[in-house]
Formats: structure tokens, C-alpha cells, sequence
């Protein structure tokens, strides 16, 4: 479970179809306890839909981007639509990963005793996600773990099983730019911002996506967590540049850091 309760706009979630209706599918966030969330015939699919079951069923797990949510209501909207083969494959994989590090840190709680919300909290507090956590402490051979105040048996744990378990090829970090301008050439502004948030770097990959403005999402992948702090942090400094020279703002933001 996320330190979250609720999803952000503009987020990809896990669902499971739950319910399907002439006009809408009805599902469950499965990363956020079950929450309930609803995919509008509308954000089912591109184009006229004449039966909705040819797109989704009971029992299906889909990736959906979150549209609004409301807290108040308890109301989620979710569109299906606008998720494209790459960015499901990508969540998918994310998802998968981020149950197989819940299982791990459920064998840390058992060989120590710890509370498992120790753990987790930490991990989210630090990396947003788990299974991150567990990557970075055999990519830094364990040194990753001294920025945590864990007994040292629950450090020996972890180190143990991140070893036993994560094979490590790259990592890859997170982050949004958040890019504003009043200026009447302000898309330029941002347009060249973000061309300025992609600089050469030998065996780094950049990726920008837009999430919703002024949102923009900023993904690193390099051979290790040095290298790609590093590269983030040079990409994000590069943007939020070109903002405050044009007199507009920028800011980055660590993924999910706050939540």
C-alpha cells in the first residue's frame, strides 16, 4: 500500500474491472486498498463503441489515468483511453515489481520484528515506491541503508534478501517539472525548457511526458542511482533555468515525495 490514500490527477493506476454497464465500467484501484473508481463509456476507447464488452470485462485488469478524483464523494474518474500499450506495459511492470518488494519487506517484519509501517514508510518517504528501495541497496552494495535509522538487524535483513532477490541492470528515477509563464510566447518558453531538460548523457536516457499543465513528467534511467541523481537533477536545473531567465517559475518535484 502507498503512503497515499488517494491518487493524483493525471496518475496511472492498476484497476480491476468490477462491474461493466451499457454506459460505464466500474472498477477497484488495487493500489489504493480498493478504492472505487469509474471509466465513463466515453474514456473507454477512441472512437464510436457500439458493445462495451468488447473492450472491457469483468474481472480484467486495466492501467487508467486518473482524471479527478474527490475525496469528499469518494468519486474517482478514470479514462482508459488515454493510456497507450507503452505506458500500460510500463505500469504493469511497475505494479508487479512493487508487490514482489511487499512480500520483501513482509520477510524483513518476520526475521526482525519490526513493524512492516516502519519500513514502508521510510521507503516511501525516500524513494515514493518500494521496490526502488530495494534496488538502490544492491546497486550501492548496502550504503544506501545508512541514510535509514533502522536497527541494524533490520538493515542486515534488507541488505540480505535486496541481494537474494534484485538483479540490478539500471535504475530509474522519477520527478515533475512544473513549468509556468504568463508571457504571451509563454508554450515557447516551455517548449524550450523542456528541450533544455534533455542533455547528453552518456548511458542516461531522458524521458518527458506531459501530464496535465503545468505538470510535466521526467523519467531518468541510467546505470545506477549516482549516476541518475545526478542526471536529474541536471535536467531539472536546465529547465527551471530557462523558466526564471523568461520570467516565468519552475519547480521540480521528487515522484510522489509528498505524498
Amino acid at each position: 500500500m502507498r503512503e497515499r490514500e488517494w491518487p493524483e490527477d493525471g496518475e496511472l493506476v492498476v484497476c480491476t474491472v468490477q462491474n461493466v454497464r451499457d454506459f460505464a465500467a466500474f472498477v477497484t484501484l488495487d493500489e489504493y486498498d480498493g478504492r472505487q473508481g469509474l471509466i465513463p463509456i466515453s474514456e473507454i476507447a477512441r472512437g464510436w463503441i457500439k458493445y462495451i464488452r468488447d473492450f472491457v470485462r469483468e474481472g480484467q485488469k486495466v492501467v487508467c489515468k486518473v482524471l479527478n478524483v474527490d475525496a469528499g464523494r469518494g468519486h474517482i474518474d478514470l479514462s482508459l483511453k488515454d493510456v497507450n500499450e507503452h505506458q500500460r506495459r510500463e505500469k504493469i511492470h511497475e505494479w508487479k515489481s512493487e508487490q514482489k518488494a511487499g512480500k520483501w519487506v513482509g520477510f524483513v517484519t518476520e526475521a526482525t520484528g519490526v513493524e512492516r509501517k516502519t519500513i514502508e514508510e521510510a521507503f516511501y518517504r525516500e524513494y515514493g515506491l518500494l521496490y526502488p528501495g530495494f534496488e538502490e541497496i544492491v546497486a550501492t552494495g548496502g550504503e544506501s541503508l545508512e541514510k535509514f535509522t533502522f536497527d541494524p538487524k533490520v538493515k542486515e535483513s534488507l541488505n540480505t534478501i535486496a541481494h537474494e532477490n534484485v538483479k540490478v541492470s539500471k535504475v530509474t528515477i522519477t520527478g515533475h517539472l512544473i513549468l509556468t509563464s504568463a508571457k504571451p510566447d509563454g508554450v515557447n518558453v516551455i517548449r524550450r525548457a523542456l528541450r533544455s531538460a534533455q542533455p547528453k548523457v552518456d548511458d542516461v536516457e531522458i524521458d518527458l511526458n506531459y501530464v496535465g499543465a503545468p505538470k510535466y513528467r521526467i523519467k531518468v534511467t541510467a546505470p545506477d542511482y549516482k549516476t541518475a541523481e545526478k542526471a536529474i537533477e541536471k535536467a531539472a536545473a536546465a529547465a527551471v533555468g530557462v523558466m526564471e531567465r523568461a520570467e516565468g517559475t519552475g519547480k521540480f518535484v521528487r515522484k510522489q515525495k509528498s505524498g
